[in-house]
């Protein structure tokens, strides 16, 4: 078996360096090749694909802080590790992209071939590219949400001038890389850090979902998990009414006219939120029960409930 790996995020300003492993086995994929060269639509979908077929997958996140505290060769070889500590079934190869072998100095090293432009020409590096790029594309729209006018959804992270002109306006973030030089530069030019709009937007979110808790208790459900995850997937609230349980995905909006639950519920977090059911169920060995994915609409401050709609 082999191991393809590649990793994406070495250069960004902000945001995780992320490393993905994937085995394909016997699994075939139409359409895989360099992230790069597909549609953000095409990465999404077989990013979904890869992480339902292939014998076995893996992700490798390492964050700012790290980054910092041991620098980005290190970091590179600390994401591989993560990331193939995650791998289930036995292999024989680790390809790499690239000419840099992140796992010289390991136990590891020995397994590695390293290769220029394995995205392109290895079905399972391919595969890695697009797992690793979507994941980290994903996590960085999620922080567009907490750090607000940053733009982390459009440049995720990466050197452009409007991600300057954020900083200079908003100031550093967690999420920013001290030790890289722009950002070192500007930390010299005395620009502030951002604190008190993250607490705000990131507790506003954690108040509503715990106000639609409370509301669906109320409504009879009885809660099983708040925010499970794995580093594929997770789900907002997951709870039991009758014998059937219900995945829940809580979308809330400052405003009532900004689109409900249903609205927010595009058909890519639709596959995510089948996705994350059947591997909440396989994890628990739940295939006897009945089973529906929920949204729950809410708004405005104090939060106010809207409604629960069974999508499918």
């Amino acid at each position: 078996m082999i191991v393809g790996i590649d990793e994406v995020g070495r250069g960004p300003w902000a945001g995780p360096l992320v490393v993905g492993a994937v085995i394909l086995g016997d699994t075939k994929i139409k359409g895989l090749t360099d992230s790069k060269k597909l549609s953000k639509k095409s990465r999404e979908e077989l990013s979904l694909q890869i992480l339902q077929e292939a014998e076995s997958c893996g992700l490798g996140w390492v964050d700012a802080n790290e980054i910092d505290a041991i620098g980005i060769s290190a970091a590179l070889t600390l994401a591989t590790k993560r990331a193939l500590e995650q791998i289930t079934v036995p292999y024989h190869q680790i390809i790499v992209d690239g000419t840099v072998n992140f796992l010289k100095n390991t136990g590891k090293g020995p397994y590695v071939t390293t290769m220029k432009k394995a995205d392109l020409l290895i079905g399972a590096v391919s595969a890695a590219s697009i797992i690793a790029k979507v994941a980290r594309d994903d996590y960085m729209a999620e922080q567009d949400n907490i750090y607000e006018g940053y733009g982390f959804v459009n440049h995720v992270g990466y050197g452009t001038a409007k991600h300057r002109k954020a900083i200079e306006v908003f100031g550093i973030t967690p999420l920013h890389r001290r030790s890289f030089a722009p950002i070192a530069t500007m930390l010299d030019s005395n620009v502030p850090e951002q604190k008190a709009a993250i607490i705000t937007n990131k507790q506003t979110g954690n108040d509503a979902e715990t106000v639609v808790a409370t509301w669906l208790e109320a409504e009879g459900y009885h809660l099983v998990a708040r925010n499970w995850r794995t580093r594929f997937c997770e789900i907002d609230i997951i709870a039991t009414k009758q014998d059937k349980l219900h995945f829940i995905e809580v979308k809330y909006r400052k405003q009532a006219n900004q689109g409900g639950g249903i609205a927010a519920i595009t058909p890519l977090k639709l596959r995510q939120m089948h996705f994350a059911a059947e591997v909440y169920i396989k994890y628990n060995s739940l295939y006897d029960m009945d089973a529906a994915l929920c949204a729950v609409a809410a708004h405005g401050m104090p939060v106010v409930v809207e409604e629960l709609v069974e999508i499918s």
